[in-house]
């Protein structure tokens, strides 16, 4: 499917909260563990959740395990979505996750015990707001680099 007719045929902005959600969950257990002194499963914790992340940002959101969940057990018992929303900016935003998640996981790795519950916070924050709220900062920080021209964004998107 090309970039142009990926963003047109949209996806439901409920999915990418979902999968937030659980991420979030996921992520919060990494915070718990790392401040248990638990480091080497919150690390590998951590580096299942930035595979996720990287699984999201290059394969696409539509084919994030969350999102098959949601198509899966959520979506048929909801209502249709009142609007639908291009699938690049939460993609890109598994981007964001990825490069977070991932230098808590290198940096561990380093023998860093501390950066891991720490990046594993910052995303936890994001993930936190995008589940609960709505607000997607990576899908923000997209759109910041699109209207600065540092990106750019298919002609007739939403």
């Amino acid at each position: 499917m090309s970039e142009r007719a990926d963003a047109a045929a949209g996806i439901d902005p409920r999915g990418p909260r979902f999968g937030a959600g659980i991420t979030a969950v996921l992520l919060l257990a990494v915070v718990a563990l790392g401040a248990l002194g638990l480091v080497v499963p919150a690390l590998i914790l951590l580096a299942a959740l930035t595979a996720l992340f990287a699984w999201g940002a290059f394969a696409g959101i539509r084919r994030h395990p969350w999102g098959a969940l949601f198509r899966a057990l959520v979506r048929p018992h909801l209502g249709p979505p009142a609007a639908v929303e291009d699938p690049r900016p939460p993609t890109f935003a598994q981007g964001v996750g990825l490069v977070v998640a991932g230098a808590g996981v290198v940096l561990g790795l380093a023998g860093l015990a501390p950066a891991v519950p720490i990046a594993a916070a910052a995303a936890f924050a994001a993930a936190f707001l995008n589940a609960v709220f709505g607000l997607c900062l990576g899908c923000q920080l997209y759109l910041l680099l699109v209207r600065a021209g540092l990106t750019r964004r298919a002609s007739g998107a939403a």
